[in-house]
């Protein structure tokens, strides 16, 4: 596998680059949020009330972090599983969001939004937390500090390595892994 640097933002026309199996090292900035800062959002664009964060053109990693250790900006800042924000997706997207970081499939259903709205999903590793955490060189809380390791927090990060997993052409490389490289 051969990695790509790329530097955020992500343009459309390089997101539309983009297929299923892509490998970057991504640097640049990214926001987190978890579920509990998918719900927030959610309620608040349903009530009309103004975000505490703009969204649009940002990539979103589903992440909490842990505590940082002396000296470092961050602890540990693995993928959480994916699927557990499938249906905050849909108000994401309307937000503006251009892609999303975690791990795991998505349903079909989110999986066809996310093309449908010319966003990517990308993945990281699981397992690899410590490793992620130490290509995070900044972490700031920027919304919801209330929640703690669910805050929606902007990471700078250097050489953070994401592979495309849902590119914009209905490209998944969860499903060209099951048929195997001769597509059997």
């Amino acid at each position: 596998m051969k990695w790509a640097p790329e530097q955020t933002p992500l343009s459309d026309a390089r997101l539309a680059s983009l297929a299923a199996g892509d490998a970057l090292l991504l640097s640049g900035t990214l926001l987190t949020a978890r579920d509990q800062a998918h719900r927030r959002i959610e309620e608040m664009t349903r009530r009309g009330e103004a975000l505490p964060v703009a969204l649009s053109g940002e990539l979103i990693y589903f992440m909490g972090p842990s505590p940082a250790p002396p000296g470092r900006a961050i602890g540990a800042a693995g993928p959480t599983t994916s699927s557990r924000m499938d249906r905050y997706t849909e108000t994401m997207l309307s937000l503006g969001v251009r892609g999303f970081i975690g791990k795991g499939r998505r349903s079909p259903e989110t999986k066809e939004l996310i093309r449908r709205r010319g966003a990517v999903y990308f993945v990281t590793f699981g397992g690899a937390a410590a490793y992620l955490g130490m290509r995070i060189i900044a972490a700031e809380p920027v919304a919801f500090a209330d929640l703690g390791p669910e805050a929606v927090y902007r990471l700078t990060v250097r050489d953070f390595p994401i592979i495309v997993a849902y590119d914009l052409h209905g490209g998944d490389l969860y499903e060209a892994g099951i048929r195997g490289p001769a597509g059997i």
